[in-house]
């Protein structure tokens, strides 16, 4: 019987030999570069930490410093703002970008390079741009057109107001322009016999759009949407190049925190213990956001 099995497992081996070949590249990677930094952050969380080098083990001790660190609280609370702002002007912009582009007769072609232009940015190249654009002083660019307009100069990234606003903005002129491709391979696989019909029975563009469209590229923007509060709450390198996380910490994310605990504070325990407390608040937000959408399927 065992001769029988085995001899079974070791022909069906054989037949996916060439599967686990190919995989065999990115499954030590992705041990390598994904799961064993996760597993070391773990352990290093629980360790109280010299540096990098773990000195003793403490348990919990590091997740009762970090949550009753008011800095937390504010990093906290400003990734979440991060995400309600990156949902509002990020989420619906690459939507209505393809809806327009997929609606273009000519120059389509320009356009679309024209939106992916700022992926082939460098990004800090983009920052530094940026942080000309959005300088305080009356030499930045737009403080210069404001001045000849015969306004007074804005603090800009340093007003705590407008901080994040802005950084979101920053982030959707570099990343709307993949995200709109997305949609524009998804709106030219619709089936164009929905819009001829639609058209016969004298349908406008905007009852085609809310009617056919839409409802087409619900199933892609869901995806996209969980992807982007995923990426979102991970910013790191636009408060860091731009603002350092001020004014204030009116700016500080909660992968910046970590940033500054590794490598300003030198605690690494305390920087680990950010990273887990993220990963398990993005395990929590996207088991509810599947919950929900499963459950609306079901509907």
């Amino acid at each position: 019987m065992n001769k029988k099995m085995s001899g079974k497992l070791s022909n069906r081996l054989s037949e996916n030999i060439s599967g686990w070949l190919i995989l065999a590249p990115s499954i030590i990677l992705f041990t390598f570069y994904i799961w064993e930094p996760m597993i070391y952050s773990l352990v290093l969380s629980v360790h109280e930490t010299k540096g990098f080098r773990m000195e003793r083990f403490v348990g919990l001790q590091n997740y009762i410093d970090v949550l009753k660190d008011n800095v937390f609280h504010q990093a906290l609370i400003n990734t979440f703002f991060y995400v309600i702002w990156s949902l509002i002007i990020g989420f619906l912009v690459p939507i209505v970008v393809a809806l327009i582009i997929n609606e273009m007769v000519h120059l389509n072609s320009f356009f679309r390079f024209s939106i992916y232009f700022p992926n082939m940015v460098p990004g800090v190249a983009a920052l530094v741009l940026w942080g000309f654009l959005f300088d305080p002083s009356e030499g930045g660019l737009l403080n210069a057109i404001r001045i000849k307009l015969g306004l007074q100069p804005s603090d800009w990234l340093q007003n705590p107001k407008l901080t994040i606003p802005l950084l979101i903005f920053i982030m959707t002129w570099k990343a709307a322009g993949s995200t709109a491709l997305i949609y524009i391979a998804r709106l030219q696989g619709i089936n164009q016999e929905l819009y001829e019909a639609a058209c016969i029975d004298g349908a406008g563009i905007f009852r085609r759009i809310v009617h056919i469209t839409l409802p087409e590229l619900y199933s892609t923007a869901r995806m996209l949407l969980i992807m982007q509060i995923i990426f979102v709450f991970q910013v790191l390198y636009e408060p860091l190049v731009l603002t350092g996380g001020g004014p204030n910490n009116a700016s500080l994310s909660l992968m910046l925190l970590s940033y500054n605990y590794a490598f300003v504070d030198f605690v690494a325990g305390k920087s680990a213990t950010v990273s887990v407390l993220v990963t398990l608040i993005l395990m929590c937000l996207t088991f509810i956001y599947m919950k929900a959408t499963k459950e609306n399927n079901n509907v």
